[in-house]
Order: C-alpha cells, then sequence, then structure tokens
C-alpha cells in the first residue's frame, strides 16, 4: 500500500551520502512520499561543490540518480508562491513553496530555527 504522508526534503538533508541513501530506501518503500525540487537539488550540488570540492560531474550523476529512484519526486510549479512567503531567511522560501505545492506533511530539514511554526501553521 503506498503512502499518502508527503515529506518535502531540504538541501540539507542531502549533503551526507548515508542520510540521502537512507532517504532514498525508504522512499521506495512507499511509507512515505519523499518530494524535492530542482532548486533544492540545485542547493544541495552547489553546496557540496563548494564546501567539499566534489566534482560537478559526480554531482550531477547522482542527482539524476535520485531523480529516478523516487518516481515523482520533482514537485513542480510552486515558484509563483515564493514571493508571498516570510521566513526568517527568505533564501529558504523556495523550500516552503514547494512543500505547499507539494501539499506536504511535513519539511525534513536540519535548519528548523528557518522554519518556524508561527509561520507554517497557518499555511497547514
Amino acid at each position: 500500500m503506498i503512502s499518502t504522508f508527503t515529506a518535502l526534503f531540504d538541501a540539507n538533508v542531502f549533503f551526507g551520502a548515508r542520510l540521502t541513501s537512507l532517504v532514498l530506501f525508504l522512499a521506495q518503500t512507499k511509507t512515505f512520499r519523499a518530494r524535492w525540487s530542482e532548486a533544492i537539488n540545485d542547493e544541495w550540488v552547489a553546496n557540496l561543490h563548494k564546501k567539499k570540492n566534489i566534482p560537478l560531474e559526480k554531482l550531477e550523476r547522482r542527482r539524476a540518480l535520485m531523480n529516478a529512484a523516487v518516481l515523482d519526486c520533482r514537485v513542480t510549479g510552486y515558484e509563483s508562491l515564493i514571493e508571498g512567503l516570510e521566513l526568517p531567511d527568505p533564501e529558504d522560501r523556495h523550500v516552503l513553496a514547494a512543500a505547499i505545492r507539494a501539499q506536504a506533511d511535513v519539511i525534513v530539514t536540519f535548519n528548523l530555527a528557518d522554519f518556524p511554526s508561527e509561520k507554517l501553521d497557518p499555511l497547514g
């Protein structure tokens, strides 16, 4: 049985290979629906390239494999929502917009302070 519980993953979750592998494995069990956007992909690729000096070719291959591993993982059509959203870090509005468009039940992130409940709760 496929779950309808939807989790939108922030870029920082994909920084480590082991955690990424765990997320992909669990998503393939259909216990929940894993979602992310190309902007989220762009963010973790750029950060890993900059901070860990991993060649872009390797990161782009990982991106393609991740997208292929989880059917319907990519959220699109959220861009028009970004401007109307408020968060402590305006650079994270794309994550919230993607979560809204995906009708996510949760946003999985290590940056809890950037997604305060007083901003998210009114949005459901």
